[in-house]
């Protein structure tokens, strides 16, 4: 495999995320209301965990190049920017990230939406490379941490895979990505995200 196609293949998930994929979770607060009022959904699967991430990011992404292999670990780095919008009144969202490095290029979208009757967000990651969409990863947060979780494939075998969001204070957080080929007992790490707020 070479490495842009690693790039492509291995830049499909960004839970921005990111980058992300690339994706990053935040604990929303929520207060009594009025006698009656309906209290706001908390970071148990609210609509709003991601309402603090609006905006742009520099992004530094390092993606493991041939990952669930026997070979040598060899480490890309990419830098660049993740733009976060919201769509339908917050009820999803979409990430633009674009970063570049020496291997390469790694462009992309991550829809994410929101299921309020599972209380969990999916999120579907799109190559500018391909066009193509990949499966989709579903999660909720927790204490401050989004996982998110789904199943792909990786050269024609069936793989599991994990997102980890964490928030690390209100301007910085880092994104993890793993995949699992043993049904989820080992975890390898293959994507490493760190997003830091741009300020004007």
């Amino acid at each position: 495999m070479t490495t842009h196609s690693r790039i492509a293949l291995h830049g499909k998930r960004v839970l921005a995320t990111c980058l992300s994929l690339v994706v990053v979770a935040a604990v929303a607060s929520s207060s009594a209301g009025a006698s009656g009022a309906v209290a706001k959904e908390t970071s148990d699967g609210g609509q709003d965990d991601f309402d603090w991430e609006l905006g742009t990011w520099r992004t530094s992404v390092q993606v493991l190049a041939d990952p669930l292999s026997d070979s040598v670990d060899q480490w890309l780095e990419f830098n660049g920017t993740s733009v976060v919008r919201p769509l339908m009144d917050g009820r999803a969202n979409i990430v633009e990230l674009r970063v570049s490095g020496p291997a390469g290029q790694i462009n992309g979208l991550n829809l994410r939406l929101y299921e309020p009757a599972a209380q969990r967000w999916s999120a579907t990651f799109a190559s500018l490379r391909d066009g193509m969409l990949t499966p989709s990863v579903y999660g909720s947060f927790h204490d401050g941490v989004g996982e998110f979780y789904g199943d792909d494939q990786l050269a024609g075998r069936p793989i599991k895979v994990r997102f980890v969001i964490e928030r690390q204070g209100p301007d910085r957080a880092r994104f993890t990505q793993a995949f699992s080929d043993d049904g989820g007992t080992t975890w390898e790490t293959n994507w490493v995200a760190v997003d830091r707020r741009t300020h004007h």
